[in-house]
């Protein structure tokens, strides 16, 4: 009789386990609408720059800013975007965090021209990085 109930108990309990299988339904989900897909802008100093403009714009970041240069503007273009700018570094370079940092003036743009101000870090690496990026109104 103890074998008859164990058996089934097996049973219903083997029945039961099905219901809690799960099943993917492709056909129900939609892959362009995952969150967080929202693409960040390739450059902080303006949503016009695409991936090459950024690269040349950095490079000229990095001379315009290096300690050892002349503080002098160092300007870049990209002919085939039509985009260009300029970085003028202002003050001197200070430490920050394991890094060397300099505040700037920036200028993008091709017809019209942003004008910006940030603070550009280079990190051990020998890579820089942008933050604090805002408007710059001429006085």
């Amino acid at each position: 009789m103890a074998l008859l109930r164990f058996g089934t108990a097996f049973v219903v309990a083997s029945c039961l386990a099905g219901c809690a299988t799960v099943f993917p339904l492709p056909a129900f989900i939609d892959r362009e609408d995952v969150t967080g897909s929202i693409a960040k802008p390739v450059s902080p100093l303006s949503k016009k720059l695409d991936a090459e403009d950024w690269r040349r714009a950095i490079a000229a970041l990095g001379v315009a800013l290096d300690p050892q240069g002349n503080g002098k503007t160092v300007a870049w273009d990209n002919p085939q975007s039509g985009l260009k700018g300029s970085f003028v570094p202002v003050g001197d370079a200070y430490p920050r965090e394991d890094r060397i940092c300099r505040a700037f003036l920036a200028e993008v743009g091709a017809q019209g021209v942003d004008s910006k101000q940030g603070t550009g870090c280079r990190d051990k690496a020998g890579e820089w990085s942008v933050s604090n990026v805002k408007p710059w109104k001429r006085t």
